[in-house]
């Protein structure tokens, strides 16, 4: 299935489209910063500074090579398609079953992104991906874990046509008290006493890390876990992050995390 750009933000179009125009030698401007983005992530990379000079033209030559295109040194349709295309597969829509929990959706909206590898491109907090999870924003203020958590749960309801549970934000901080309004907020005391059973979620859930008792720092999609109360240990799909699970990385990638130790809360997509 196609996706249906007819019902999607304006941000996302300018993505995903491609411009009006062929790109080419002398060419200025958002989309040509686009392409030099995206030919970074196909690791052919140029300066991005919005200007389609003999670089540039080299790099998609390289890319166009790559891709078996006619190397012309120009974007056209179909070159800007291939250089996009990891992000038009992530927005594409799930496989969902007929009896599927909401969360398992969102559990695997979360796995068809980060098997795309979600990454900054031309500097902290820059790039397309950031853009798609933080509503067209990007650059140094703009971590983007929670964007990223709630663009997957947001993703996931549209394509099961529902409501979803909680608004979303770019906001750790306002995650929490949107769930909190809904009674969708599970504290880690709960899982380590054992009044609430990780099956509950019914396949995903938003982790929270808690730096006080009203301050959350990093987000991201919880998935399957093992073991029980303090020895649990739960597989996150998470972005803004690196291997070592830092705050403020520089990729969406699998994770896993221990319960003990660390100050975690959840959100639900469903009442528990």
């Amino acid at each position: 299935m196609a996706i249906d750009f007819n019902n999607v933000p304006s941000y996302i179009k300018k993505e995903i489209n491609p411009p009006s125009k062929t790109l080419k030698r002398g060419s200025k401007g958002r989309a040509v910063k686009q392409v030099q983005e995206w030919l970074q992530y196909h690791r052919c990379p140029t300066a991005i500074d919005g200007k389609f000079g003999p670089a540039t033209a080299n790099c998609v030559k390289d890319f166009q090579t790559a891709f078996n295109l006619s190397a012309t040194g120009k974007v056209e349709k179909a070159t800007w398609q291939a250089l996009v295309n990891p992000m038009s597969l992530s927005l594409a829509p799930p496989s969902i079953g007929p009896k599927e929990a909401a969360a398992s959706t969102v559990a695997n909206v979360a796995k068809q992104h980060v098997a795309h590898n979600p990454i900054e491109i031309g500097g902290a907090n820059c790039g397309p991906w950031v853009r798609l999870y933080c509503e067209g924003n990007d650059g140094p203020h703009w971590a983007w874990c929670a964007g990223f958590a709630s663009f997957i749960m947001q993703q996931a309801y549209f394509y099961r046509n529902e409501p979803t549970p909680i608004k979303g934000s770019v906001s750790c901080d306002s995650l929490a008290a949107q769930a909190k309004a809904k009674k969708l907020f599970i504290s880690k005391r709960k899982l380590s006493a054992g009044s609430v059973d990780w099956q509950d979620f019914k396949g995903a859930c938003i982790f929270l890390r808690r730096r006080t008792a009203s301050d959350w720092t990093h987000a991201g999609i919880a998935t399957v876990s093992e073991g029980k109360g303090n020895s649990l240990v739960f597989s996150t799909i998470e972005g803004n992050t690196n291997d070592e699970g830092h705050r403020e990385g520089f990729e969406a990638c699998e994770r896993k995390r221990s319960l003990s130790g660390t100050h975690y809360d959840f959100i639900a997509f469903d009442a528990i």
